[in-house]
């Protein structure tokens, strides 16, 4: 059996680099990614960072909203009508096709009989 020295070390090893991370994440004091100089910080409340129009006002769309509404739209649209357009090629309809034929012809067969 191996010595577990080695393994022992290794968990000890990244037991401290993990709760040292995770000390020093959230308030570590230093400069933090989200809360760099330029950006705010205490956010204003509403999506997106952005204040609403004044009452009365609608808000301007962008210019990617428009095409991406339509795409969007129209996306639901084709796979709609694509999808319930298409033909069934089930196993149980050919099989139900199938046996409707064989049906067909025992009757044929059995009405030229009498």
């Amino acid at each position: 059996m191996p010595p577990l020295k080695p393994f022992a070390a290794a968990a000890t090893t990244l037991r401290s680099r993990i709760t040292s991370s995770l000390r020093t994440r959230g308030s570590g004091g230093g400069p933090s990614r989200w809360a760099t100089p330029g950006h705010e910080e205490h956010p204003k409340g509403f999506a997106y960072n952005s204040t609403p129009p004044p009452p009365g006002e609608s808000r301007k769309w962008e210019d990617w909203e428009l095409p991406c509404y339509i795409t969007s739209f129209l996306t639901i649209v084709i796979l709609g009508v694509g999808l319930n357009a298409k033909p069934d090629l089930t196993i149980e309809t050919w099989a139900h096709q199938k046996a409707l034929e064989r049906l067909q012809l025992e009757e044929a067969q059995s009405a030229e009989s009498d």
